[in-house]
């Protein structure tokens, strides 16, 4: 089969997918303004093409996600048709439509089957919206008008796939039922044989300082800190955290960025926002077993899962975070929100303990129960692992059943564009 793969932040979910296809020997190509020059990547021959243009300054702002999606998909239609000059025919393309590329992709080969990386459909109703009533829209009285507009993107899409696969049946429930009718719920996958306990395992904190499975460690990882993965509601719980437990070294993950939800005032960060409110009730000995390692390289990550003692994971009801399922993988004990993506993965009491995400006392509690009954950390740890590996295994379980999706796709009936 000829495949053509779309993501502007290549190979992002085609990581494994994309190699995977061209060892079996398909013939792929990708498309994507993340490199300059062409190149070749695991079997895989990428394409570059630029992006020339920004968006309007006077678009209504209602308006402006949708223009640069359009703007988007009309580059990366430019640089299908270089490819269709070329003679390329794709049987099937592949590709995330949240950033828009594969809007126009059918009007170039109109008998390609079109499969999406459905990620989210956005939802005005609660709890997708005003789910934390601390952070309101800016605009309360007329966020929902926004929230959906900003579905144009998928419902110009829907028009055009032929099928879908989303990561979660959370996310894919999101999407309505003319596009869910379409949609697989299969995870891009853990490479479980990579990410799994190791009782050997350190973690170098800087300062001469270096943690291992005997030190009691508390982990909490945001891929940037931020209330939409609780990070607010964590951190007012650490006075009592560190209070309970006068042994523990808390270690957080994550940038000084947004990836989700509301900004922060200018010139701030959420990160030390919540700091700062926090800090008058820490006496400075305990503050020193608090551990901000930023953002590290993959193998760091996994040594501190390794160590955790007890991993913290909170989030609003919105896509949920690798980190979480790579814990589990790791064979963490985990503590972690009560809300519908989490739920799908952890069971209370068997693979996990779960709270409220706004019952900071529960927290606490629950966070001190665990560290305080390592038969239970041995249990919850072990099937959380063992839940991980028959269902989200990459090689046994997840790669399988993407490839056999793929197969599928180039079989179906093709949605042409009106």
């Amino acid at each position: 089969m000829n495949i053509l793969l779309i993501h502007q932040n290549f190979p992002g979910q085609y990581k494994h997918l994309g190699p995977a296809l061209a060892a079996r020997g398909d013939r792929v190509v990708a498309l994507t303004p993340k490199v300059k020059e062409p190149t070749t990547w695991q079997g895989i021959r990428v394409v570059p093409y630029p992006i020339r243009r920004g968006t309007a300054r006077d678009v209504h702002p209602w308006l402006a996600d949708f223009e640069t999606k359009v703007i988007r998909a009309e580059a990366c239609h430019a640089a299908a048709g270089k490819l269709a000059a070329e003679g390329f025919v794709p049987d099937v393309i592949l590709g995330h439509h949240g950033w828009g590329e594969p809007m126009f992709l059918k009007d170039v080969w109109p008998g390609a089957r079109l499969g999406l990386y459905c990620e989210l459909y956005h939802s005005a109703a609660y709890p997708h919206l005003n789910f934390d009533p601390e952070f309101p829209g800016k605009d309360p009285g007329r966020d929902a008008l926004r929230i959906r507009l900003r579905n144009l993107n998928n419902m110009m899409h829907e028009q055009v796939m032929d099928a879908g696969i989303s990561p979660t049946r959370f996310q894919a429930d999101t999407f309505p039922a003319a596009m869910r009718d379409r949609i697989d719920v299969i995870h891009d996958g853990i490479d479980t044989g990579a990410v799994r306990p190791n009782p050997d395992a350190t973690l170098d904190l800087g300062e001469g300082l270096t943690v291992s499975r005997a030190d009691e460690v508390i982990t909490f990882i945001n891929r940037n800190l931020e209330p939409y993965r609780g990070y607010h509601v964590f951190m007012r719980a650490l006075p009592e955290i560190l209070k309970h437990r006068p042994d523990a070294h808390v270690v957080l993950l994550g940038g000084d960025e947004v990836s989700y939800g509301a900004r922060p005032p200018e010139g701030q960060s959420w990160k030390q926002i919540f700091i700062d409110e926090v800090r008058g009730r820490i006496p400075t000995p305990s503050w020193q077993r608090v551990h901000f390692l930023g953002r590290v390289p993959y193998g760091r990550f996994l040594s501190l899962m390794q160590v955790s003692r007890a991993h913290v994971y909170l989030t609003y009801p919105f896509v949920l975070s690798w980190s979480l399922l790579e814990a589990m993988s790791a064979g963490a004990a985990i503590v972690a929100s009560e809300t519908a993506p989490v739920k799908e993965v952890l069971t209370e009491g068997e693979t996990g303990l779960m709270v409220d995400f706004f019952d900071r006392a529960a927290l606490v509690d629950r966070l001190c129960a665990l560290l305080d009954d390592a038969a239970l950390r041995e249990r919850l740890g072990s099937r959380a692992r063992a839940f991980a590996r028959e269902h989200y295994d990459l090689n046994s379980v997840c790669l399988p059943r993407q490839l056999d999706w793929v197969d599928r796709l180039a079989t179906l009936p093709v949605r042409r564009p009106d």
